[in-house]
């Protein structure tokens, strides 16, 4: 089950660590001309906050672990990861926008794998 979870969770941490580092350096119109749609209807502390919440997600989901010190913190981050996709989902479902959806979708199935894993290791 280790190795399960280290190729699930160090892959999620990247692509919060990505995801999250794009929302927290780039503008709101930077961010609106890559292709972000949604956040014309968010301001812009809150988008560098959501970069930040992932970002966080990504390390607390890996380095307790990692680190073998206050390990239940993983399963924690794993579940925070999750709720914050599910409600992207929702807002991408309600913004009908197709392709990001799948893409959002996707990501919510990472993080759901990850916290299971998470929650096995």
């Amino acid at each position: 089950m280790s190795i399960a979870f280290w190729v699930v969770a160090s892959l999620n941490a990247l692509l919060y660590l990505g995801f999250g580092g794009i929302k927290l350096v780039r503008s709101k119109s930077a961010l609106q001309a890559a292709g972000m749609g949604w956040t014309e209807n968010v301001s812009p502390p809150t988008i560098k906050l959501i970069g930040f919440v992932e970002i966080l997600g990504a390390v607390g989901l890996v380095i307790p672990i990692a680190l073998q010190t206050a390990e239940p913190l993983s399963p924690i981050a794993g579940a925070c990861l999750t709720i914050l996709m599910a409600g992207a989902v929702i807002i991408h479902r309600r913004r009908k926008e197709s392709s990001t959806f799948q893409l959002v979708l996707t990501a919510f199935a990472v993080a759901a794998t990850a916290l299971a894993a998470a929650m096995a290791f």
